[in-house]
């Protein structure tokens, strides 16, 4: 959050605006509205993906100071195609920021926006720890970017913003990478195992390269997160209708989650939704 705050302080602020397509990842918004940029929404495609036409076409509609565009999408797990990515850099003379917080669950042979890095001196790619190293208490994110991005966003960092404990922790969770994210596969595994279940159950799924799973025709979302919790199981209510989240873990979560839906099924019949 700090980083792309950072990048909205040095590149956005009064006069300026920021392209988003919602629903996505709602700290956009917010830090937009905290800087004095003006945040513009755009619409996603069907699934709520984003192809390259519907991105160029936002761009030269609005013409954005910054885009924001977030890969895995957060609340959907929607992918971001590479395609998306290079159409939005190539119609834009602003920055384009790719948030890939979730990117370690995407496919192993799914090109990351990094790779576009060489030769688009205006793209920036963050990152968090949060998410795969399970280390969200440390609260530590990171961007790549050009040097002359970096050199811009440190007018704008305040000082001693990292302690040298959480600096020294982010150190020691990446020699230790392999370790911390050894339960990567597995999440993903179990990810796709409730896609699979929950669509055998009736109800509407999206592909997700993300650790959770966003499934529609709830009849009644809120009845439905209670029904659940009453059964020690929490999912997400995100406003979207009849729609919910679940987040993977291990086996044993995943089964008490699979086994839980059942029971609401059965009291609350899956509904037919478009997206």
């Amino acid at each position: 959050n700090e980083v792309l705050q950072q990048l909205l302080q040095a590149f956005g602020g009064p006069g300026r605006s920021v392209l988003g397509f919602p629903p996505t990842y709602s700290m956009h918004s917010i830090l937009a509205s905290g800087t004095g940029t003006r945040w513009v929404p755009a619409e996603r495609d069907a699934e709520f993906g984003i192809s390259p036409e519907t991105v160029t076409a936002a761009i030269a509609e609005h013409q954005p100071d910054i885009v924001f565009l977030c890969g895995p999408n957060n609340p959907t797990g929607t992918p971001l195609p590479i395609e998306t990515i290079a159409a939005a850099y190539d119609a834009t003379d602003g920055v384009v920021m790719v948030d890939e917080a979730y990117a370690e669950f995407m496919p192993d042979d799914a090109p990351s926006a990094l790779t576009l890095l060489p030769g688009r001196e205006r793209l920036v790619v963050s990152r968090t720890m949060s998410k795969a190293f399970a280390f969200a208490g440390a609260r530590v994110g990171y961007l790549a970017a050009h040097p002359a991005v970096i050199d811009a966003i440190r007018l704008v960092r305040l000082p001693y913003h990292l302690s040298a404990l959480t600096q020294a922790a982010a150190v020691a969770a990446l020699r230790h990478a392999p370790a911390m994210l050894a339960m990567v596969d597995d999440i993903k595994q179990q990810r796709d195992r409730m896609v699979t279940e929950l669509q055998a159950m009736g109800y509407r799924t999206y592909e997700s390269w993300s650790n959770f799973v966003l499934f529609g025709g709830v009849a009644d979302p809120h009845a439905a997160f209670e029904a659940l919790l009453e059964q020690d199981v929490i999912v997400r209510d995100l406003g979207i209708p009849n729609h919910l989240r679940v987040s993977a873990g291990t086996a044993e979560e995943t089964t008490a989650f699979l086994d839980a839906m059942r029971r609401v099924a059965a009291v609350q019949p899956p509904v037919r939704v478009e997206a």
